[in-house]
């Protein structure tokens, strides 16, 4: 009887830096990002592909960030939050136009098993519940200024404004 072998998938360097991200979130949740060399060397320390290749750099810098011009990799897993940092995209994060649709995380079927339980605590805790948590200053300013006209009409609350304008 032949002997059979599971192979594992070839990993593909954006789902090797979307790991090494997804472990860096669920080793120090306390972190809202991470520079690009932590994660590079998370990757490296990891070792999915048991040496670090030299695409990741670019990857992380480039290729995965959703909120950057695709050039040409056009990934949405990972977001700018700084220059030289980096977090796991979230919902509600906007992309750049031309990787709308773009992969956001690995496959199963693409990465060890297991990675795997990483994609479900992306999807059920990190996605969309991290994005909850942050106040936008431009909804939470409205209204704010009613206070200044409260006491007459908005009409000629304006008209005062104007007064003496050319």
């Amino acid at each position: 009887m032949p002997v059979t072998t599971q192979t594992v998938p070839a990993v593909r360097v954006a789902d090797e830096v979307w790991i090494a991200t997804a472990l860096l979130h669920r080793e120090q949740p306390q972190h809202p990002d991470f520079k690009i060399e932590e994660i590079v060397e998370r990757a490296r320390r990891e070792a999915v592909t048991q040496r670090l290749r030299p695409g990741v750099y670019v990857h992380v810098v480039q290729h995965c960030v959703a909120n950057r011009k695709p050039s040409p990799g056009r990934y949405r897993m990972l977001y700018e939050t700084a220059p030289g940092r980096r977090r796991l995209l979230r919902k509600g994060d906007v992309a750049h136009v031309e990787r709308e649709g773009a992969k956001m995380t690995p496959k199963r079927d693409e990465i060890p098993a297991r990675y795997c339980v990483l994609i479900d605590w992306y999807f059920a805790e990190y996605f969309s519940a991290a994005s909850a948590l942050e106040a936008d200053a431009l909804l939470d300013a409205r209204g704010s200024g009613k206070a200044l006209w409260s006491s007459e009409p908005a009409d000629e609350y304006i008209r005062r404004l104007r007064e003496g304008w050319l």
